[in-house]
């Protein structure tokens, strides 16, 4: 079935008056929950409210990812530093609150500027303003902006030598191949010669994962079913949320957990004048979050135009911080 037409025309009925982010909203839900097995993609989970919760995400005790990168980083960062010529820039790829960025940005203080591309204004200007405070000499450059695409940087900073930062294994939200065309467009907007310094989860005991994305306290429940919200709040669309639960589960095969909303009941939600059907049971997938081991990530990396160099652990195995190299010639077409 053909679903673009309908599509367009309901997208166009909200365009007058409507922010971008709404209508890439609208367009993504539409398209996605008139598929054979509905979804939503990930990045939507990610409006105000979505962020308020995930902050909270990040302080239970279930959940490992955060804390354990945060003292990684902590304990690495001297070692990234040296190993960082003086004047260097640094780019971090959706810099979000850059709270991780402040244990860079305080190691290596001989940067010529910092780079922050998020396609969130809001969180680019708060960020901004926290670290224009802390840090009164350093350059800071916001950048809105989808770093899945070629962009381009002030002139001033073509002979720049450039290191990339990408935290919090937001890597595992893509399934492998689209990991490897993000990486090897990092490659592209960072320039040959550039190094990358990138977060990955690793893989683990299938009960610590469950439990790190069920939370107890229901928060990650909150965060996945806010989606639907943001689409009433954003689109006035009709979800019942009392009707639909969250459920995480673990994919041994590829690695990887699977959140979905799981509907209660036989019912119909209505979006952009749309009557989407659910049956009782039926799942909107919302997001991949892919665990490798380090041999596993290194090949991504490789297969992505980098060649890896020194990786950082934690005792535990938990997760995994890695630094990968551009060279100065990439074999990799792309």
């Amino acid at each position: 079935m053909n679903t673009k037409p309908a599509v367009k025309r309901a997208v166009a009925q909200t365009s007058e008056g409507s922010r971008p982010a709404d209508l890439e909203f609208a367009r993504a839900l539409l398209i996605g929950l008139r598929a054979p097995e509905k979804s939503i993609p990930c990045r939507f989970l990610y409006d105000a409210r979505g962020s308020e919760l995930f902050e909270d995400i990040t302080q239970l005790p279930e959940y490992y990812p955060t804390r354990t990168e945060t003292a990684i980083l902590e304990a690495c960062a001297s070692e990234i530093r040296d190993a960082t010529p003086a004047g260097s820039l640094l780019v971090e790829f959706g810099s979000g609150s850059s709270t991780k960025t402040e244990i860079l940005l305080s190691a290596l203080d001989r940067l010529s500027g910092y780079v922050a591309i998020d396609i969130s204004p809001s969180a680019l200007d708060e960020a901004a303003k926290r670290l224009s405070t802390r840090f009164p000499d350093l350059r800071i450059f916001p950048v809105v902006g989808d770093f899945s695409r070629p962009l381009d940087f002030p002139a001033q900073f073509d002979a720049v030598p450039r290191i990339g930062f990408f935290p919090g294994s937001t890597i595992g939200n893509l399934v492998p191949e689209a990991a490897v065309d993000l990486l090897a467009n990092m490659g592209r907007i960072l320039g040959p010669g550039s190094r990358l310094i990138v977060g990955a989860d690793l893989r683990k005991d299938r009960d610590v994962l469950l439990a790190a994305y069920n939370d107890a306290q229901g928060v990650t429940a909150a965060f996945n079913l806010n989606i639907l919200a943001r689409a009433n709040r954003d689109l006035r669309a009709k979800f019942d949320l009392d009707q639909f639960e969250h459920l995480a589960t673990y994919d041994d095969d590829n690695g990887r957990i699977d959140m979905h909303l799981v509907s209660r009941a036989d019912q119909v939600a209505t979006v952009l004048g749309h009557d989407i059907a659910f049956e009782k049971g039926e799942r909107i997938h919302t997001e991949h979050s892919h665990k490798y081991d380090i041999a596993g990530f290194q090949n991504l990396a490789i297969r992505a135009g980098w060649t890896p160099q020194r990786v950082w652990s934690d005792n535990a195995k938990l997760f995994s911080i890695h630094e990968l190299h551009r060279p100065l010639a990439v074999d990799r077409a792309a």
